[in-house]
């Protein structure tokens, strides 16, 4: 605090008692240092703040005018000051969460609402991303942290992971494998496929399976940016497509059907931040979630 302020927050203290052996113990000074600190405040104001006598103090007509505008003046500064403190400690400000199509379904609103709970003053805003940007805005810093499945072209980055699924493989109904309980990869790679964008790099490697076909490479058929774009061209049998476990519970269509994967790795979802300069709203959501984890 500068000596201005001091000042300033003497005086106000001083208006409200008008008794200077009161005012000196609440600011804990001695009475000379208090006499001397308003003198100069009068000083620099140029102007007489108090009407002194050995036994009274009152404020001049300048005095009591300027304690009432000074008030919420110091308390604008106090609360500025600590809504400054709160988005340094993260628990005030803007949170900014992206998140993948389909990723985190279950666990997403869950989160959201434990996280208003325990932070009220932190306002949240999620943005959807689809499989253009596997990454939900971490690569471009548009977000704070978010919610995807790896692999994804982000360095450096910390992960949790918050759910593990199998995969399954996406089929037209009217398909020589959809009668099937389960199907192995191998019988999947002369299909010709739906891809994702060629935007999604590694990840759309990841989902082509690339890393089992030895020295094949997939037929791309389509590319689709998001789960009804994909759904849409496989019904229409362009192609198959490998997507998670998860998607027969929320993405059904008429003319596509899901047959598990038996032999496929399994698929993670992770909250994912920067390895550096995290927001502070972020940590203390990462913190939370782990809870969970």
């Amino acid at each position: 605090m500068d000596a201005t302020q001091q000042q300033l927050r003497a005086f106000a203290v001083l208006a409200t008692e008008l008794n200077f052996r009161r005012a000196s113990e609440i600011l804990f000074i001695s009475q000379p240092a208090l006499s001397q600190s308003i003198k100069q405040l009068e000083k620099s104001l140029g102007v007489s703040l108090l009407i002194r006598n050995t036994r009274n103090v009152a404020l001049t007509p300048a005095g009591a005018d300027f304690a009432v505008k000074l008030r919420p003046a110091l308390a604008a500064i106090d609360e500025a000051v600590a809504s400054a403190r709160r988005w340094s400690d993260g628990t005030n400000g803007l949170l900014r969460i992206g998140y993948l199509i389909g990723a985190g379904l279950d666990l997403l609103p869950k989160l959201l609402r434990e996280f208003s709970d325990l932070y009220p003053a932190i306002r949240v805003e999620t943005i959807e991303y689809d499989f253009s940007d596997p990454t939900a805005g971490l690569a471009s810093q548009s977000v704070d942290l978010a919610i995807v499945r790896p692999p994804i072209d982000v360095e450096p980055i910390e992960t949790l992971t918050i759910s593990e699924e199998g995969w399954v493989a996406c089929l037209p109904s009217d398909h020589r494998l959809a009668g099937r309980r389960r199907v192995k990869l191998a019988e999947l790679f002369d299909e010709p496929i739906i891809a994702a964008p060629a935007s999604a790099g590694t990840w759309r490697a990841y989902w082509l399976a690339q890393d089992y076909r030895g020295k094949g490479f997939a037929h791309v058929a389509a590319e689709a940016a998001t789960f009804e774009a994909e759904f849409t061209a496989v019904a229409q049998g362009k192609g198959i497509s490998i997507t998670m476990a998860s998607a027969p519970r929320y993405y059904k269509r008429p003319g596509v059907v899901f047959v598990p994967i038996s032999d496929a790795p399994m698929g993670t979802t992770v909250l994912a931040w920067p390895g550096k300069d995290t927001a502070p709203a972020a940590v203390r959501f990462v913190e939370m979630t782990r809870r969970h984890s």
